[in-house]
């Protein structure tokens, strides 16, 4: 019997409307008809040119789409819709996103709490964070810093770090890799798939 998939996109159309200089609204389409399912225990690529609405896929199924933009088409989630009050609730927890831009980092929190915010085990959170930026080559005074400490290599590494202490059951990783020295995008590529190893379902936009 085949197994299941963990999330499902079906019909998935997005729209921005604009208005004209005369006023006249227009509706443009930036995703049209697209199906995909993810698995449990596996890695899905998706893969386009920049501009292609690939990050809107990530957007639409994390909730966090512009106010103009329109959504048409069903997201399924272990089987059931995933309405905006739903991903609301699983974003950030079974569902956790690795952004493009590192500006999704709090400038006002120390990089090393927003890593830990992402633990589940909080009486473990010192070990695991001390664990995660040593396998990215983070110094143990990283913790401390602020966003605007870091440069954008080390920013992409909190944020990698963020999603691997999650436990979280889907990852969503949008252009995870830019800004990585060789050492640490091999180590990320490597983390992805011990994660789906492990059961969690990875989706890679690149």
């Amino acid at each position: 019997m085949n197994k299941k998939p963990i999330l499902s996109v079906r019909n998935l159309e997005i729209s921005f409307s604009q208005y004209t200089k005369g006023l006249r609204r227009i509706d443009s389409k930036a995703i049209n008809n697209l199906d995909i399912d993810l698995y449990k225990g596996e890695i899905l690529a998706v893969v386009g040119s920049s501009g292609s609405g690939k990050s809107l896929l990530a957007h639409s199924i994390l909730g966090i789409l512009p106010s103009n933009a329109n959504l048409k088409g069903d997201i399924y989630y272990k089987d059931e819709i995933l309405d905006e009050k739903r991903k609301e609730k699983l974003r950030g927890k079974e569902i956790v996103f690795i952004p493009q831009s590192v500006n999704y980092l709090d400038p006002l929190m120390e990089v090393g709490k927003q890593v830990k915010i992402s633990i589940k085990d909080k009486k473990k959170s010192n070990t695991i964070l001390e664990r995660v930026f040593r396998k990215y080559n983070l110094d143990k005074k990283v913790e401390k810093y602020y966003p605007f400490q870091l440069s954008g290599g080390m920013a992409r590494k909190v944020l990698l770090s963020s999603a691997l202490v999650s436990n979280a059951e889907v990852i969503i990783a949008d252009e995870p890799t830019p800004g990585l020295d060789e050492k640490s995008l091999n180590e990320a590529l490597k983390d992805f798939r011990d994660l789906a190893d492990n059961g969690c379902a990875v989706l890679i936009i690149t």
